[in-house]
């Protein structure tokens, strides 16, 4: 099976964030999707071993922020590579808190949108969480980068813990 395959498949860069106890926490993700427009739903996919996915299960609410492509890869780098275990990622990260009380990541984004957790599936290593869309504005009309974008103009590589993570 070549599962190179599934690198054609295409997606957008995004910052998924969450609260807990008034702490943030947010990272980069790949996996995020319309399920229905009446009501307008989402799905991200989480792996079940970060902080983020923490944040959701417990908050109950995320929200995802559209990377532009002007996102620098030390923009990307912060929320896609580092733990917030171990660094604030929105000390230095301009943002603002929506209706759902979970922060909005502002630097590099076209527009977000902010949900609450209706359902969940158990995808093995990730949590597929499906919200309902509560909010939701445009920002610019800076074009939105696409994993394809993130790969060939941005040398950008996918972590252990990304949906779309093939060992090489």
């Amino acid at each position: 099976m070549n599962l190179v395959t599934l690198c054609q498949l295409s997606y957008g860069m995004y910052v998924v964030a969450s609260v807990k106890d008034g702490k943030f926490n947010g990272q980069v993700a790949n996996t995020v999707f319309q399920v229905t427009s009446e009501p307008p739903t989402i799905a991200v996919s989480i792996h079940q071993d970060n902080l983020t996915h923490e944040y959701i299960q417990s908050s109950r609410v995320f929200t995802v922020s559209i990377l532009t492509e002007e996102a620098p890869i030390k923009f990307i780098g912060l929320f896609g590579f580092k733990s917030g275990r171990q660094v604030d990622k929105f000390k230095e990260t301009k943002y603002k808190i929506g209706v759902t009380g979970a922060p909005i990541v502002l630097d590099y984004t076209s527009g977000y949108l902010e949900a609450e957790v209706i359902n969940q599936v158990d995808a093995g290593t990730h949590t597929i969480f499906i919200g309902r869309v509560v909010e939701a504005e445009t920002i610019s009309a800076a074009k939105p980068m696409t994993y394809d974008c993130y790969h060939d103009i941005k040398k950008g590589k996918a972590p252990k813990t990304a949906p779309t993570y093939i060992k090489e």
